[in-house]
Formats: C-alpha cells, sequence, structure tokens
C-alpha cells in the first residue's frame, strides 16, 4: 500500500472511532441535549424536593439543568393549576421557582 492510501486508511479509522464514541456518549447520556427525561433515584428526588418546595402539586416532568446554577429543573402543576419550573442544585437544594413559559403559550 503506498503512503497516501496508509494516510487515507488512517484517516477514515479515526473518523469512525470520533462517531463511534459520539454515539456511545449520547447513548449512555454524556451528552445532555436539555431535552432528555430524567429517570431514576436522582429524578425521584428531584420530584419530592420540588413537591415539598411548591406544597404539592403533579409533576410533569424532570430534567438535568444548568441555567442559573441548577442542576435539575423539575416541571410542576400547582393545586392552583399554575405550572412552574423549580430549579434545584445538586443537593436537591432550591435555586429558583420561575414560571413555565411553555405552558404560559410561549
Amino acid at each position: 500500500m503506498n503512503r497516501k492510501k496508509q494516510i487515507g486508511a488512517g484517516l477514515l479509522v479515526v473518523a469512525a472511532l470520533a462517531l463511534g464514541g459520539t454515539a456511545v456518549a449520547r447513548a449512555t447520556g454524556a451528552f445532555d441535549d436539555g431535552d432528555a427525561q430524567l429517570t431514576g433515584p436522582q429524578a425521584d428526588r428531584a420530584s419530592a424536593a420540588a413537591l415539598r418546595i411548591t406544597h404539592g402539586g403533579t409533576v410533569n416532568s424532570v430534567e438535568r439543568d444548568s441555567e442559573d446554577g441548577a442542576t435539575y429543573e423539575v416541571e410542576v402543576t400547582r393545586k392552583d393549576g399554575s405550572t412552574v419550573d423549580v430549579r434545584l442544585d445538586e443537593r436537591f437544594g432550591l435555586v429558583t421557582i420561575e414560571g413555565d413559559s411553555e405552558s404560559d403559550g410561549g
């Protein structure tokens, strides 16, 4: 094999490995697309904390979040029907509560 073909083949292998690594990282959750629902024990703890903070209601979704220094975002529909985003830190402590713009039409 001549030198140009070896370099070309090497570049193809590197590109394939890079794409494969990206696919694995996405599948294992290493990349956060901001819309992925969080499940499991972390979601359960975030939900419980958000409901305690809002004095009840219904949890609509739990996601990873980085806004305002938060780690989790829990969307809660309060007992009065209003919907809020409860942002929590890594220890499930309150960072902020904001009105949910998606439920307000924009």
